[in-house]
């Protein structure tokens, strides 16, 4: 990249620049997508770009970062491998780089530590001069080209690629209550390091409700609930769905079959295969079981730990210093149970962060469903001209479904956004062995 970019990246203009600088493209947010984005663009000369976080450092969960999290996915799922195993953005260069590719390969992981995983994606930022944190956008206006102005300075761009991530989520009537006793888990690792013998209520039947679970009831001596429950709406702890058919789902031809459908299939499609992306890891289920195994039979813990699946909480309410959650079983719904606890944990997922920043913009942008309307090649649809763009990522799993949240697709959808603003198509992978659509000449009309 030319170096007058390079300075522009990392630096605020000077009072006597007479025009912000230009880039042809901007990215707004820096998690893994937007950075799967900047390592595919670092060394493209005909694309000048510069990414921008908000946040004064690189993060990617670090609240819930228990000892024993994992990825779910492969580790070739990484930035850029599966668009350019060649790139030096890749999972592998970084264990070479960090001169600890053999002690990975010799641990033999079941799967990729999470942290692990999460110090990748900081070394990933930290080696990218396009890269720049500390410096949020404020709003977006469009005058034939896109003006950012951020907290620093006023930048000028073709196309905009907003990656900012989701925010931690709660039912409303819970959300007045939070802070050290009741909170989400993506504040887990600070706001649960004192929680020995009390009583505790973890709600959410997904991976980082078991991943907080077990944390919770691993501990010993005094560093120990004195009871933990768990409570999910699901009919049971169930695992997630790793088979390899189903990993299909995890493909770009899917995700394409997937955007074409009609809105309903696609909602349906997204409820019922919600254990394809959030289910339980086996072996975090496994040490689960096992540790009930010990408290109730080799410790004589009976009361320590208790499951309650297939119900929703409907509400809490504080009692003294305590609370109070309120339970409906899912099939007898004129039944109410009652937990009482010293913490409440929330492991209810995320939704996607507000776009504040479009609010300029916002009556030319179509919306689909709650989303942002995004056309083929996540570009949102609107009344602009076709060479100047705002690509969305990790915001339309309504429209391209739940790989679009999940890790799987990152390098190629980041690639299918950089064919788009440099006019190119890049080949495709072979197709799925499942055939997802009918095909010409195969089908009868009814």
């Amino acid at each position: 990249m030319p170096d007058r970019f390079r300075w522009n990246a990392g630096r605020p203009m000077s009072g006597h620049e007479s025009r912000p600088a230009h880039f042809r493209c901007v990215g707004i947010g820096v998690g893994p997508a937007n950075l799967s984005l900047a390592s595919l663009l670092h060394a493209d000369s005909d694309v000048p770009n510069l990414f921008l976080d908000r946040k004064s450092r690189f993060g990617w969960h670090d609240g819930q970062l228990v000892g024993g999290a994992t990825l779910q996915v492969s580790p070739l799922k990484d930035l850029v491998s599966l668009s350019d195993p060649t790139n030096p953005f890749s999972f592998l260069n970084y264990l070479h780089e960090q001169g600890r590719i053999y002690h990975f390969l010799n641990a033999r992981f079941e799967s990729v530590p999470r942290r692990e995983y999460r110090n990748y994606l900081e070394w990933a930022s930290g080696r990218n001069p396009n890269v720049v944190f500390g410096e949020a956008v404020i709003a977006v206006h469009f005058d034939g080209t896109f003006t950012l102005r951020t907290d620093r300075r006023t930048l000028s761009a073709d196309n905009i690629v907003v990656g900012v991530g989701a925010r931690p989520w709660v039912p409303e009537f819970a959300s007045d209550g939070l802070g050290d006793s009741q909170f989400h888990v993506a504040d887990f690792t600070g706001e649960a390091a004192a929680l020995g013998g009390r009583s505790v209520v973890v709600i959410g039947g997904g991976q980082s409700g078991a991943e907080a679970v077990l944390d919770l009831i691993s501990r010993t001596g005094p560093e120990l609930p004195r009871e933990t429950v768990w409570v999910s709406r699901r009919r049971n702890f169930f695992p997630i769905d790793d088979s390899p058919f189903t990993n299909e789902f995890f493909m770009p031809c899917h995700s394409d079959y997937f955007y074409n459908l009609e809105a309903e299939s696609r909602a349906a499609f997204n409820r019922e295969h919600v254990l394809a992306s959030d289910g339980i890891s086996e072996h975090i289920a496994r040490e689960i079981y096992q540790r009930l195994y010990l408290h109730r039979f080799v410790e004589q813990r009976e009361q320590a730990i208790g499951l309650h699946p297939n119900r929703d909480v409907v509400d809490v309410t504080r009692e003294g210093d305590r609370w109070l959650v309120a339970v409906r079983h899912r099939d007898e719904t004129d039944q109410i149970e009652y937990f009482e606890a010293d913490a409440v944990i929330w492991a209810t997922g995320y939704r996607s962060n507000r776009l504040d920043f479009l609010a300029p913009l916002a009556d030319r942008l179509e919306r689909a469903g709650g989303e942002f309307a995004v056309d083929e090649d996540f570009a949102v649809r609107w009344d602009g001209p076709p060479d100047r763009n705002i690509f969305l990522q990790n915001a339309v799993a309504r429209q391209r479904g739940l790989a679009d949240p999940n890790l799987s697709l990152n390098s190629w959808r980041s690639q299918r956004i950089r064919d788009r603003i440099r006019g190119t198509r890049s080949r495709d992978q072979l197709a799925a062995f499942v055939e997802w659509s009918t095909k010409p000449g195969r089908s009868m009309p009814i």
